[in-house]
């Protein structure tokens, strides 16, 4: 899902929206999407380190791949500074199974460094609910679910759709 996927939704509701996404061929991907995208979508350079916003002025914030970023929490507390109090982040992540034998899976790989390398900086063995919970957002829904269409995806098939409030 490209960042401009992920942001038209509340570009929607609320007439306009920002996409951040810091590699540069998927923001030139993004860019033709936002070109292409019914609502508008303002394309901005930049990282989940360094958000290119006041603290508290967003709405909300649609977030994906929190398993490629190198330090989560880091990551979510700065979603939580620019998010305004009460606001909303939304978010679609792969995360460690609940099943022992695929956790061990994930973990191994994790270990190996081979996943990672191979996509992206991506780690699978990680309990993103729990970190946004930490960062102290309240998780107001969420659904598990797996999904692998092939068998590549095994190790990232366990998934997590939520929203959840800034305090």
């Amino acid at each position: 899902m490209t960042a401009v996927e992920q942001a038209a939704p509340a570009a929607a509701r609320y007439g306009a929206g920002s996409a951040v996404e810091p590699e540069p061929n998927l923001r030139t991907m993004a860019e033709a999407a936002a070109h292409e995208s019914p609502v508008h979508v303002r394309l901005v350079a930049g990282t989940v380190k360094a958000l290119p916003a006041p603290d508290g002025s967003i709405e909300g914030v649609s977030a994906g791949l929190l398993c490629s970023v190198p330090d989560p929490a880091a990551a979510l507390t700065e979603l939580a500074r620019v998010i305004r109090p009460g606001g909303e982040l939304r978010f679609y992540e792969h995360v460690i199974s609940r099943r022992r034998r695929a956790a061990l899976l994930q973990r191994g790989l994790d270990a190996s460094g081979l996943w990672e390398r191979a996509m992206g900086g991506c780690r699978t063995s990680r309990d993103t609910e729990a970190a946004i919970a930490h960062a102290g957002f309240d998780v107001q829904s969420i659904e598990r679910f797996t999904f692998h269409p092939t068998l590549l995806d095994f190790p990232v098939a366990p998934k997590i759709l939520g929203r959840a409030r800034r305090a």
